[in-house]
């Protein structure tokens, strides 16, 4: 029979790992809290339309990398390949821009889905985490979201970060810039990738964001959409820069910024950092000011970010960054006789319902074995229960560290044990 393997672009994220993504998890939610998102959780798959509305059908992720399937007559449904289209359309289905707190801030973590070639910082299932202010134009909260992307950076240590940040400006900015674009883009067009060839037509801007070294070299005459903004865009975009010197977050302006997905309008911005290698960019994200109106919803305007929970493991492994992690139990209770296992059990319930981190034997080993045990669990004390110590009513605690021994009675060890952490 052929052995079973897990999916070729995917993990198991084993005991060991677990507990750094729950690190970073929960820092993620704390600081979320300190901002006053609140967290929304949407479905896994969606009607695949919303993805080719709202993520757009020149995308990468729309021609290429999404898991879709026909559900018996329900029509198409596609596995997310990201969170912002999802939030969008629960904002606008659950009528959230009714709500008295506004604007509506939210905040999602889970899992999302591309076909793409696996690599590193790179898997088809992946993990992110990501933060949506809908209904605000506020350039002051564009700063904000983008604040929040680098504490979350910052508070798990690292260093040697950078804000890209970019305007895309509006359709009317960009129907100004298409002209000019347009020109350079074909004069060079057959010199250019299969995929920059296809964008020239629909979405010549996207041609910009193209990877490719040689299509980059040969757009780099290429007009700035900087040039092409309105008084109106340019203002937006300088009082976003102004926002973010006052609250002491370093960036550069990258002209050719531009995002992958379509629906990004004005602000644009990338963090990066360097040492991680060929995958750089940390997490992106921008404003959508035509969003909501094209899933369905009245005009609102928006802006987000979503990080790889995966890049920004590699980005702390780079900088060789040990998170702060909790191992270890506070006791692990060794049988001496057979005879006390009930008693054993009664007690290890009894410790864990007042909140202490403890264990016992479940292999029948012997009590050499046992303490070698609790050594591999990290327990700080063995609690020893043997004959006499039933008959005196007591459990002796020994600490591995130092061996040193104490008779505690039973009523009074979870104390004792929670005393010592």
């Amino acid at each position: 029979m052929a052995k079973i393997q897990i999916p070729r672009g995917t993990q198991d994220i084993m005991p060991g790992t677990v507990e750094l993504w729950q690190h970073i998890e929960k820092k993620m939610r704390d600081l979320c809290t300190r901002y006053n998102y609140q967290e929304i959780r949407t479905p896994i798959f969606e009607q695949t339309e919303l993805f080719r509305r709202g993520v757009g059908e020149t995308t990468d992720v729309v021609e290429k990398e999404m898991y879709s399937v026909e559900s018996r007559g329900e029509g198409d449904f596609t596995l997310r390949p990201e969170g912002t289209a999802g939030v969008v359309r629960s904002y606008v289905e659950k009528k959230l821009y009714g709500v008295p707190n506004q604007p509506t801030k939210l905040y999602y973590l889970g899992p999302m889905f591309r076909h793409e070639r696996p690599q590193a910082g790179r898997f088809r299932q992946f993990v992110q985490f990501g933060v949506e202010a809908i209904g605000s134009a506020d350039p002051a909260i564009d700063a904000e979201v983008i604040a929040v992307a680098m504490r979350i950076y910052q508070e798990l240590g690292l260093t040697g970060l950078s804000v890209e940040l970019n305007s895309v400006g509006t359709l009317e900015d960009r129907a100004r810039h298409r002209g000019a674009l347009l020109e350079v883009l074909n004069s060079v067009r057959d010199e250019l990738c299969e995929d920059c060839q296809s964008r020239i037509d629909r979405n010549p801007l996207r041609v910009l964001d193209c990877k490719n070294k040689k299509c980059q070299t040969l757009t780099k005459d290429a007009p700035s959409i900087l040039d092409y903004l309105s008084d109106e865009s340019k203002k937006h975009f300088e009082e976003v820069q102004a926002y973010l010197t006052a609250i002491n977050i370093p960036f550069h302006i990258n002209p050719r910024l531009v995002r992958g997905l379509d629906y990004y309008t004005l602000t644009a911005f990338e963090i990066k950092m360097a040492e991680i290698g060929a995958v750089e960019t940390l997490c992106g994200g921008g404003r959508y000011n035509g969003l909501v109106e094209q899933i369905g919803g009245e005009d609102m305007p928006g802006i987000g970010f979503a990080m790889s929970i995966e890049r920004l493991l590699m980005a702390l492994e780079s900088q060789n960054i040990q998170l702060p992690i909790e191992t270890g139990l506070d006791a692990y209770i060794v049988l001496q006789s057979e005879t006390a296992k009930t008693k054993a059990f009664q007690l290890l319930d009894s410790l864990r319902a007042k909140g202490v981190k403890a264990e016992m034997d479940y292999l029948g080993r012997k009590m050499k074995a046992q303490l070698k045990a609790a050594d591999r669990v990290e327990a700080k004390y063995a609690a020893i229960i043997g004959e006499s110590e039933l008959q005196k009513g007591v459990v002796m605690l020994k600490e591995l560290a130092t061996g040193e021994q104490q008779e505690v009675s039973f009523a009074e060890v979870s104390d004792w044990l929670l005393a010592k952490r």
